[in-house]
């Protein structure tokens, strides 16, 4: 424990004995105040309370105020308490009308179905409320979890700890499934609370939010049309809503790493789709559609480059040539796909595993791309444009062989 300066933890456990100086080193590793962490967790073993009240008795001052550290300790475990008792308040009032007690005295499988129940409460409290529902419930949550996990064993804890499962389930489940507070994901904290949650109760390993839902996850490239039914038949709609957004906004990301254009267009598509759903100009059972038709487009979109006769790489630069419209109007599609084939060529040839970081390598290769566009008798008012595509394009291809 000593000789090195430690990161800051959340939880120490205490499984040895120690006592004055080294007890002290060794608490201050997980007691330190950093950014949001307001405290440590100390789980010890052995029953050294006793030795910490007198190694802190020894080794630090009173306050201004006259009161012992010991006394402070009291003072603040007190304010503590009071702190998660508010959090928990906050979280019972979110679930107000909701009824809970088969994620507390049920079977797996009831759990498991009060989970996406829960979420889909929330999410339509969400959206006729104004869309802050959801991000309050994920901050009070959280706070609720650290407050929980420092004051743990204290009995006013003791006596909500199932509830507070129950949030804690509810958080780490829509959290994955809205992508929102995503910053407060915590697995020290998480691992804590299953430390000290019943193990019949507390969230076991990775949350799967398609299988809460009796749902199997999808690859989107194979995804079948019983899922899509599957989706669209769910009780919860307004969670189908979210899921089928979380799938969707995932294959957006992973498309942009072989098209930047398709990446572009679908993201679009389904930010306007949902614009018009939170404008009410959509219904439930509209979005849902619109969103499972939109899945089916991307699903087509994947084997795109077989039907065409071309490679993942060059129908990227086919679609970053034909995303003007005045080219796309002058040129025929077998000219395009000429172009991007000898564009991909062009590139393989002319780029080394660093080139994206080397402003010389990228300026060789942008005048070599302007040179194939006008070979090929690219309209000369959107050659930069179409350069400038391509050569985003060509980062994008040349970051995932490199993450590959």
């Amino acid at each position: 424990m000593t000789g090195f300066d430690a990161p800051s933890l959340h939880t120490i456990y205490i499984d040895k004995p120690m006592k004055d100086h080294g007890l002290m080193r060794a608490i201050a590793r997980v007691n330190r105040v950093f950014r949001e962490k307001t405290g440590g967790l100390v789980v010890d073993y052995l029953g050294i309370a006793n030795i910490l009240k007198a190694a802190m008795r020894a080794y630090m001052k009173d306050d201004p105020d006259g009161r012992a550290p010991v006394e402070n300790e009291q003072l603040n475990l007190h304010e503590l308490v009071g702190s998660m008792l508010e959090y928990f308040d906050f979280c019972r009032d979110a679930f107000r009308g909701f009824d809970y007690d088969p994620f507390l005295n049920g079977s797996q499988s009831e759990r498991l179905k009060n989970i996406t129940d829960a979420e889909d409460f929330l999410i339509q409290r969400d959206y006729r409320e104004g869309r802050t529902v959801i991000d309050r419930f994920l901050d009070h949550a959280t706070a609720l979890l650290k407050a929980f996990a420092l004051a743990s064993a204290t009995p006013e804890a003791q006596a909500i700890k199932r509830e507070v499962a129950f949030y804690q389930t509810v958080r780490v489940t829509l959290t994955k499934t809205t992508g929102r507070g995503g910053a407060y994901a915590d697995e020290t904290l998480d691992h804590a609370l299953r430390q000290l949650v019943d193990s019949a109760i507390a969230p076991e390993g990775v949350v799967d939010i398609f299988a809460a839902a009796g749902l199997d996850k999808p690859d989107i490239s194979v995804i079948s049309d019983q899922f899509l039914a599957d989706v669209k038949d769910m009780p919860q709609l307004n969670l189908a809503i979210e899921l089928l957004k979380k799938l969707l906004n995932d294959e957006i990301t992973a498309t942009r790493k072989t098209s930047v254009v398709q990446s572009r267009r679908f993201s679009e598509k389904l930010e306007e789709s949902l614009k018009r759903y939170h404008n009410r100009a959509l219904e439930t059972a509209q979005i849902i559609e619109a969103m499972i038709e939109l899945a089916k487009e991307m699903r087509e979109a994947s084997s795109r480059h077989e039907r065409l006769g071309l490679t993942i790489d060059e129908v990227a630069f086919y679609d970053a040539l034909g995303e003007n419209d005045s080219a796309a109007a002058v040129m025929a599609d077998d000219q395009l796909m000429t172009i991007a084939r000898e564009v991909a060529q062009t590139v393989r040839n002319n780029t080394s595993i660093d080139w994206t970081q080397r402003q010389q390598a990228k300026a060789n290769l942008r005048r070599l791309v302007r040179r194939v566009l006008r070979r090929h008798g690219y309209p000369p008012d959107q050659q930069e444009s179409a350069t400038l595509l391509i050569l985003e394009q060509a980062e994008a291809l040349a970051a995932e062989a490199t993450s590959g």
